[in-house]
């Protein structure tokens, strides 16, 4: 695998190149990609949504199509551009989809020759499930909103010996930053302009699903982490928590949306060969979004060049440890990988 120093270099070297390019939406507006012309662009904090009326396969299946950007998000604010991330996280993802998509079911389409590198994920567009499904093995420390860390630390200065967390009971004085939960747990979030940790009853009552349906994903969610943690543990690294989206298809399935444990939708820690976690001036050695996070300091921050390139190392690391694979991108201009990409799709599925 590449090393520290290689890594450091490949992003010097070509980090800002990899950056430079247009967006989905402009390179529709310039006439790049006649085919989606006059389709429905959202930009999202990960990817790019591309989908229209009239946008759909030869056998009538609606399409979605998600294009990865290099952009990173932390308190629900674009920080910046950090080198390699698309490309990163679409091979994070390919690797765990082909783990998982046999229990949480896929919204992709299989197209022969696409490359997880194009950053294009050819997809149908699902009847989305306002929910995301968040599971956790640990209690992170975290800086965000909505994590059991911060509710956690509000519990202990209201002198609180108990604290109730997504519809779960838990004692306060047993829990510990980092530490263990007592079991593997569902902490489901709204799926809104600001996320808002919730409980299965309020779900249901507010009808952003069914009791069948939340039963379904939390199950197949449940066998989908096990599935990752026994391919992990011969990585030597455990999964912390993680977040999936769902929907429904044309089939009347609920099957899987977006990334699929990523280091932006999860947390990865490392351990030793005895099984221990390392640490890093006192905080377990981890592969997520938090390493990011930790660099906010001012609430509208942008980061600079030199912290989006340590981001950038951080993440081809982890994605190393994760896949057991050398980091091999595609240094192809940006608009050259997209517009290729699409067009290989489109031929494909239209």
């Amino acid at each position: 695998m590449l090393n520290e120093k290689q890594i450091r270099e490949l992003v010097a070297t070509h980090g800002a190149a990899v950056n430079e390019g247009r967006t989905v939406k402009q390179l529709i507006t310039d006439g790049e990609l006649p085919r989606l012309r006059g389709s429905t662009v959202l930009e999202g904090k990960v990817s790019d949504s591309v989908f229209a009326d009239d946008l759909k396969t030869s056998s009538g299946v609606p399409i979605r199509l998600m294009f990865r950007n290099n952009r990173i998000s932390t308190h629900d604010v674009n920080r910046g551009a950090i080198p390699f991330k698309d490309q990163v996280l679409a091979l994070n993802h390919d690797h765990m989809h082909q783990l998982v998509r046999p229990v949480l079911g896929s919204s992709q389409f299989e197209v022969e020759g696409l490359a997880p590198t194009s950053t294009v994920i050819p997809s149908e567009n699902l009847n989305l499930l306002k929910i995301e499904n968040v599971l956790r093995l640990f209690m992170a420390e975290s800086s965000t909103s909505t994590s059991l860390y911060q509710h956690w630390l509000t519990a202990k200065e209201k002198g609180q010996s108990t604290m109730t967390y997504a519809g779960h009971e838990l004692d306060v004085t047993t829990l510990v930053p980092n530490g263990r939960l007592p079991y593997l747990m569902d902490t489901p979030s709204t799926k809104e302009e600001v996320d808002h940790t919730t409980d299965v009853d309020y779900l249901i009552q507010d009808g952003v699903c069914t009791q069948v349906q939340y039963n379904q994903i939390r199950n197949a969610s449940l066998m989908a982490y096990g599935i990752v943690t026994h391919h992990l543990a011969q990585r030597n690294m455990v999964l912390v928590d993680t977040k999936t989206e769902h929907g429904i298809n044309a089939d009347g399935q609920i099957v899987s949306a977006d990334e699929l444990y990523t280091m932006d939708s999860s947390r990865f820690w490392r351990l030793d060969d005895d099984g221990n976690l390392l640490t890093r001036d006192g905080k377990p050695l981890s592969f997520s979004k938090e390493f990011a996070r930790g660099m906010v300091k001012e609430k509208g921050q942008q980061f600079s060049d030199e912290q989006s390139n340590k981001i950038a190392v951080r993440y081809i690391q982890g994605l190393q440890h994760l896949t057991g694979e050398d980091f091999d991108p595609d240094l192809r201009p940006r608009d050259q990988r997209i517009i290729e990409s699409t067009n290989l799709i489109l031929d494909a599925l239209l």
